[in-house]
């Protein structure tokens, strides 16, 4: 399975800067690398980033998309906005949209829905907090965050899915799942898409780890059999630093 590493922007970047790393991130791909490379940054920049790095096989995708389809939702972008946009990929339940804009798993499971219909692949993310996994509630909370979507877009998913393992407690924190950590959560992941969605579709879906993947500690990581790459934050917005994760790989 070829891994993948993407960057999450987050909001950060004005248009400038966001065409400057645009521009660092080409001059560092300067070689084939062992895996696909995603820049996700904000909305606004979908569009100027597309045609800048598409061409160089960089694939661009956004971080959320609407429940609906069209309609009275003011602020609200659509998958298919973003497809048109250029995206071909896009975030969704990441722990921030979760925790600070509300979404719950049905409305995740929505989203996801508007985004397959629109063509695009869907990052799915899942994870606990710190108090959870204190209290020995990790494998409920996935198995809940994972079961509410993954079986009721069944068969659609099949090559449209790809699911980020993102510690809440690990992400802006510094603090990092040992790759032991990391794995055993990914092996147990791998168990609830094959229970889920059949051992050939479950078995060929990426688990990237999303915990505040960093240049340091990615090789460790990305060494794990069930570690099919990574979702970087902070790291992404530096060109050097993500194409030494990438490297990793």
């Amino acid at each position: 399975m070829r891994k993948i590493v993407a960057g999450n922007w987050k909001m950060n970047l004005n248009k400038a800067e966001a065409l400057k790393l645009a521009d660092a991130i080409i001059a560092e791909n300067t070689k084939e690398y062992n895996a696909e490379i995603i820049v996700c940054p904000s909305f606004p920049w979908i569009p100027l980033l597309a045609d800048k790095l598409n061409p160089h096989g960089i694939t661009v995708g956004a971080q959320n998309c609407a429940a609906q389809s069209s309609g009275a939702y003011t602020g609200e972008v659509s998958a298919q906005m973003i497809a048109s946009a250029g995206a071909s990929c896009v975030i969704l339940g990441h722990s921030e949209r979760r925790a600070l804009f509300g979404d719950t798993d049905p409305i995740i499971l929505e989203k996801c829905n508007q985004a397959i219909n629109a063509g695009l692949r869907v990052i799915l993310c899942c994870g606990e907090t710190l108090a959870e996994r204190e209290n020995g509630k990790v494998e409920e909370v996935i198995r809940r965050q994972l079961e509410a979507v993954v079986p009721q877009i069944g068969n659609s998913s099949e090559g449209k899915l790809v699911i980020a393992y993102e510690p809440v407690w690990a992400i802006g924190t510094g603090k990092t799942a040992s790759p032991e950590e990391a794995e055993l959560v990914h092996v147990f992941i791998r168990e609830l898409l094959q229970e889920f969605l059949g051992d050939t579709v479950g078995t060929n879906i990426p688990i990237l780890y999303g915990g505040s993947c960093n240049a340091s500690n990615a090789k460790g990581l990305f060494e794990r059999k069930e570690i099919n790459g990574g979702l970087i934050g902070g790291a992404s917005l530096k060109a050097v630093d993500f194409f030494q994760i990438i490297t990793a790989c």
